[in-house]
């Protein structure tokens, strides 16, 4: 609400993602470098436990109401990890393959994850948790950043090629691929307003309008600063919040770090 900076978590490396468990008071935060998942008290913003055992690269994380888990994408090795949050241990994992991204559940025992070596949406049963189900959403490439519309059933998954892929979250079908900023990593959704943000590498955010279930138009391009492709929103007030570092001048390529 105010932006006043309320403490600091750590130390830890590799940060990815964070969820909040708010009927535990617990929050949940993947360190990738060190394959953990550290579990903090919401309050004092105190590290509670350090959660071993993941698998490489632990990215997304998202905490399911309806199951009552935590779960996290290994980005690098592939597998679903789910969390007790009550506990503070391992329950479960998931065994499916890819270059795992974003995280989206259905509120009705479905949970979807971008794959974006594959350029699919694997779908997990959180009841059962077994994969369930893999949609391709080609001509989309890639898949990084997912969110849901829960109500008209639909899956909006950034795409690398500058398209978004609207999938039905029932059948998998593909509805629509609406243009977008190129290079994102996460996206929104805002139930409310019907709007979707993407947040682009590039330095925007896009803006689309959700007209129908099956129709999108883009509402705006909004500029924003280089590299801020991490989002968030506070469906509450309608901002969203972009996080990124400070770049200098670009180092010269070299044979190891070509880019």
């Amino acid at each position: 609400d105010t932006g006043a900076k309320q403490g600091e978590i750590g130390p830890m490396k590799g940060i990815h993602g964070i969820a909040v468990v708010p009927a535990e008071r617990r929050g949940f935060i993947t360190a990738g470098s060190d394959r953990t998942v550290v579990m903090f008290d919401l309050d004092s913003l105190k590290i509670v436990k350090v959660i071993p055992g993941l698998g490489m690269k632990p990215d997304a994380i998202e905490y399911d109401p309806q199951s009552g888990m935590v779960y996290v994408a290994n980005g690098a090795s592939g597998g679903v990890t789910v969390i007790d949050p009550a506990k503070g241990e391992i329950a479960a994992n998931v065994p499916i393959t890819g270059k795992l991204e974003g995280m989206a559940f259905d509120g009705r025992g479905r949970l979807f994850v971008n794959t974006e070596d594959k350029s699919t949406i694997q779908v997990i049963d959180t009841h059962t948790l077994k994969a369930v189900a893999s949609w391709p959403i080609a001509p989309v490439e890639g898949g990084t950043g997912l969110s849901i519309d829960a109500v008209h059933r639909r899956l909006f998954s950034s795409g690398g090629n500058g398209k978004l892929a609207v999938v039905n979250s029932d059948t998998g079908a593909l509805v629509a691929t609406p243009e977008m900023g190129e290079d994102p990593d996460g996206d929104a959704f805002d139930s409310s307003r019907g709007l979707i943000f993407t947040s682009n590498m590039v330095g925007t955010l896009t803006v689309l309008h959700e007209d129908s279930p099956d129709s999108y138009s883009v509402v705006q391009t909004v500029p924003t600063a280089f590299g801020a492709r991490t989002i968030a929103l506070d469906e509450k007030t309608g901002r969203v919040f972009l996080s990124t570092g400070k770049f200098g001048p670009a180092p010269a390529p070299t044979a190891d770090n070509p880019r």
